[in-house]
């Protein structure tokens, strides 16, 4: 009886779940898996002594975690979900306000805690969270038609960034910024909200970067050397570029790439330049056309979505999934200054791929076929 009924459950969760999402995400996760062996095997095995398959084996442990994660997080009831979204949220955000207290320092940045069996990167796992915890906010129904949502919702973003700056992580703050906007515009918030915030935030990033020029300095020289490359250190941009220059269309071949041998952390702040250095540009716009592909299916449910909490949801949840992916391209190709960020599902990292894996599984949970979920 009780196999009769895990069968049953998993043939509806089957009918139910919107399959091209869930068939894009695993490809994805899969892809991760692939590139994470090719652009670390030589790290592993040269230059830290170590077993070739070292860091292979740690991403492999991760992905099917982070597989576990998106299924547990898409299969559960919806009601649920909605309920847990802020405790998860204020669990994660106590995990941030940690990191200055007792963080690990990495090259001059402390941003992660350290947990005996991984170091966690709280940002990575409070971001998905973050965009639900704005969309609670913004549909509470005592707030329905009070401006005030938006005041509340903009104080819960600067309570986050203040965290990130301090560690500090600019890169993480502008995107949490342009998911917040594509958030409360959706939800429909005026114009003028928006531009006043955005002035409130540029005056504050100006009075930081004058009184604490020894802490915040990098931003500016980072500026600089992205105006007048002349001016600054821009080895990593640059020769990431040049790397996919080198690959043309057609890549060098798997392993023949000599930019991972070459950029500090290249398997995640730089595996997009990595990926077309050695598979060729035509396998990284088949990747960002998946990335592309997937926001159109949200947004495609989103029209039909009655509910304005997943819709809302939907939105920024999307927007945050493709803003990351935009300002990881760009840093790889020069187009925006170096800031640091992964790419969604193929960077090596255990945060990234348990951060990842929520807003897969939020995301699967909120497109699925509810005609037929209690049939």
């Amino acid at each position: 009886m009780q196999e009769n009924s895990f069968k049953f459950k998993i043939i509806n969760y089957w009918r139910n779940i919107d399959k091209k999402i869930f068939i894009s995400f695993l490809i994805l996760f899969f892809l991760g898996l692939f590139f994470s062996f090719s652009s670390t095997s030589f790290l592993a095995g040269e230059r830290l002594n170590k077993d070739y398959y070292f860091f292979f084996s740690k991403h492999l442990f991760f992905t099917i975690f982070a597989l576990l994660i998106m299924i547990v997080l898409s299969a559960v009831e919806t009601s649920f979900l909605k309920k847990i979204v802020v405790p998860l949220f204020v669990v994660s955000f106590i995990f941030l306000a940690l990191v200055p207290l007792i963080g690990v320092e990495v090259k001059g940045a402390k941003r992660w805690l350290d947990l005996y069996f991984f170091r966690l990167q709280p940002i990575e796992v409070l971001k998905p969270f973050f965009i639900l915890a704005t969309v609670k906010i913004l549909t509470l129904e005592k707030l329905r038609n009070s401006q005030i949502k938006y005041i509340f919702s903009f104080l819960l973003l600067i309570s986050v960034i203040i965290l990130l700056i301090d560690q500090p992580d600019l890169g993480q703050s502008i995107l949490l910024i342009g998911s917040w906007v594509a958030t409360v515009f959706i939800a429909g918030v005026s114009m003028f909200y928006i531009f006043g915030f955005f002035s409130i935030f540029l005056i504050s990033l100006s009075l930081l970067l004058f009184l604490m020029p020894e802490k915040f300095g990098y931003i500016i020289s980072r500026l600089i050397s992205f105006v007048d490359p002349t001016k600054g250190d821009k080895f990593q941009s640059s020769s990431a570029l040049d790397a996919i220059k080198l690959g043309g269309i057609k890549g060098q071949g798997m392993g023949e790439g000599i930019l991972k041998d070459n950029v500090p952390e290249a398997h995640t702040d730089y595996i997009i330049a990595i990926i077309s250095e050695e598979y060729g540009s035509v396998i990284s716009i088949m990747i960002i056309l998946i990335f592309l592909y997937i926001s159109f299916r949200i947004i495609k449910n989103c029209i039909n979505q009655d509910d304005q909490l997943i819709k809302i949801s939907l939105c920024g949840l999307s927007a945050l999934l493709i803003f990351q992916t935009f300002i990881h391209i760009g840093v790889n190709t020069s187009l925006i200054p170096t800031t640091g960020m992964t790419l969604p599902f193929l960077s090596y990292g255990g945060s990234s791929l348990m951060g990842s894996a929520i807003l897969a599984g939020v995301i699967l949970n909120y497109t699925k076929n509810r005609t037929h979920l209690y049939e």
